[in-house]
């Protein structure tokens, strides 16, 4: 298939009548991904700090909103935690739930993007589009549509069987569940949500690629189990375990550094020319990694704001 075809694809998924929005002629690419090199974790300027990475995409998003830095694309993982969404903070037992987690070595923190909770861990992928608000009306929906098809084309990179096979839509008893879920053969590997600011904005997808989607579900199951105290009436997502995959799991990449290589194919085939944080720095003096003073304050802002307590 070519890139038409993925898209025609993916539209018809979602919308047949609505066409996949256009990319900026160059982007900025920032990677903070854990790979593995050997046997060795290597951690492309990671932080075991659940919010930095979301601190960073904030701080991005200001500056390509000031047209400090050109629109951009930032491609993350974490070495392993949960990711609440501000309602299931709000869950009467959700301090003691994410205490629990902690005390097993994993991670908490609410984020400020919408959606529910999400594991993340070094086998899942964070796909970020950071963009500018431009005059276009702005419509979420082809921002989401934008981001599943790229991601689509992403997996056909490799596993172009596995693409073929990639459905959206709400994935009922998944964790974070969504109209623009990602699945194959009706599990889900993928969930899309997003992020505005005056100026511009970013559209987030979290892609589990390697390991085994049951054991993240069973990992998000019981949270809401403590979290809600075992009260089915209060509202949150209902998880069945069974409902989540890996990409490897369902004939596609079982590597994250496959799959990031693919978006960055992806958009490439687009004819978006990616600019590395370095080349960025080299031509225009613009840096900015998870260590910059202004991150580290977004980061403390931004837990004082969402935190349980």
């Amino acid at each position: 298939m070519d890139t038409r075809e993925y898209d025609a694809m993916i539209n018809g998924s979602f919308d047949r009548n609505k066409e996949v929005i256009g990319l900026p002629a160059e982007m900025g690419l920032f990677q903070h991904l854990i790979l593995k090199d050997n046997s060795k974790e290597v951690e492309a300027g990671g932080s075991g700090e659940m919010l930095i990475p979301f601190a960073f995409e904030e701080t991005l998003c200001r500056d390509v909103g000031a047209g400090l830095v050109p629109p951009s694309l930032h491609l993350w993982s974490h070495s392993g935690g949960v990711a609440l969404g501000l309602r299931d903070s709000k869950l009467p037992y959700a301090a003691q739930a994410m205490d629990k987690l902690e005390q097993q070595g994993i991670r908490t923190a609410v984020r400020h993007s919408g959606g529910a909770a999400v594991p993340l861990d070094d086998g899942i992928v964070n796909v970020s589009l950071v963009l500018p608000k431009g005059r276009r009306k702005l419509d979420f929906h082809d921002d989401f549509r934008l981001l599943a098809s790229l991601i689509t084309e992403a997996v056909a990179m490799s596993h172009p069987q596995a693409a073929a096979q990639i459905e959206a839509g709400e994935i009922v008893g998944s964790y974070c569940p969504g109209d623009f879920d990602l699945a194959i053969g009706g599990r889900k590997f993928c969930g899309i949500a997003q992020r505005r600011q005056n100026n511009a904005y970013f559209v987030h997808a979290f892609v589990v690629v390697s390991g085994s989607g049951q054991e993240r579900g069973e990992l998000i199951h019981k949270f809401y189990e403590h979290a809600s105290g075992g009260d089915s009436v209060l509202s949150y997502p209902q998880v069945r375990p069974e409902t989540i995959a890996g990409l490897g799991e369902l004939g596609g990449p079982n590597a994250t550094e496959v799959f990031a290589e693919g978006i960055r194919q992806a958009l490439a085939r687009r004819g978006v020319l990616l600019k590395s944080s370095d080349r960025l720095q080299q031509e225009t003096g613009y840096f900015l990694d998870y260590e910059d003073p202004r991150v580290l304050d977004a980061a403390r802002v931004l837990h004082e704001r969402y935190s349980q307590g």
